[in-house]
């Protein structure tokens, strides 16, 4: 599942040059310093505090790879509001030898906008419309994964935890597992404890500056559920005794 040679992007470089002097880009500490970044598994996490770049560079990834900037397959091209960064003008994708077969961008902001738009491209991959608008936030989150998710392909999500129940997470952890498995890869943003438990995954830590590795026990999302869940008592009387 993380060979290497079989990555559909293997990384990735940034010309800086290509960006503003004045750009807020520069102002993001992860990014700024940001020439060069290598993707060592099938499936890569970054995680981070909020504002910490973690969206910022995965929507440029998508855009740069053709994708809809406000998310879908390649084939999506609608618009509703144009606000993705320049960065994607200065990234540089290092593509594997392997071309993706399919691939899907989802940002949960805008999910709305690309449900509307299914009506219209969600034939291309030879079904019916998932006439997502009928389903709840949640399902429809699933039945997107659960029919757009294929082997050979390129996945690329921001926070798909966010309409999802535990058990919900549970079962998109086993659908991008099984599709890995078969020869796709995955970059996710997530402040999931659930998703980022995916073994031998990779996961890249966007606070203190740079981005790093990190393992899953380091991560915030982990550590703080875990306080939470063994100490919930005497945090809550300690942040509400503040109040």
């Amino acid at each position: 599942m993380n060979n290497i040679e079989s990555l559909h992007i293997r990384g990735l470089t940034i010309d800086w040059d290509r960006i503003s002097p004045t750009s807020y880009l520069r102002r993001i500490p992860s990014i700024s310093g940001l020439e060069k970044l290598d993707f060592h598994k099938s499936i890569t996490f970054f995680v981070g505090e909020n504002g910490s770049g973690k969206s910022t560079l995965l929507e440029a990834i998508a855009v740069e790879y053709g994708f809809n900037p406000e998310g879908g397959t390649k084939n999506y091209s609608f618009s509703t509001l144009d606000t993705h960064s320049e960065l994607c003008n200065a990234i540089r994708l290092i593509k594997g030898a392997c071309k993706s077969r399919w691939g899907y961008f989802l940002r949960a902001e805008s999910f709305y906008n690309v449900a509307t738009a299914e009506r219209e491209y969600g034939r291309e991959i030879g079904g019916k419309p998932l006439f997502l608008h009928e389903k709840s936030h949640g399902e429809s989150f699933l039945a997107m994964a659960q029919n757009y998710f294929k082997p050979n392909g390129i996945y690329i999500l921001d926070e798909p935890e966010a309409a999802l129940s535990p058990q919900r997470q549970l079962t998109l952890l086993l659908e991008i597992v099984k599709c890995a498995r078969e020869g796709s890869q995955f970059i996710i943003v997530t402040h999931s404890p659930i998703l980022l438990g995916i073994p031998d995954s990779e996961i890249l830590s966007f606070d203190d500056g740079k981005i790093h590795p990190c393992i899953y026990e380091d991560t915030d999302s982990y550590k703080v559920t875990e306080m939470f869940i063994n100490d919930r008592k005497r945090i809550l009387h300690q942040l509400l005794d503040c109040e």
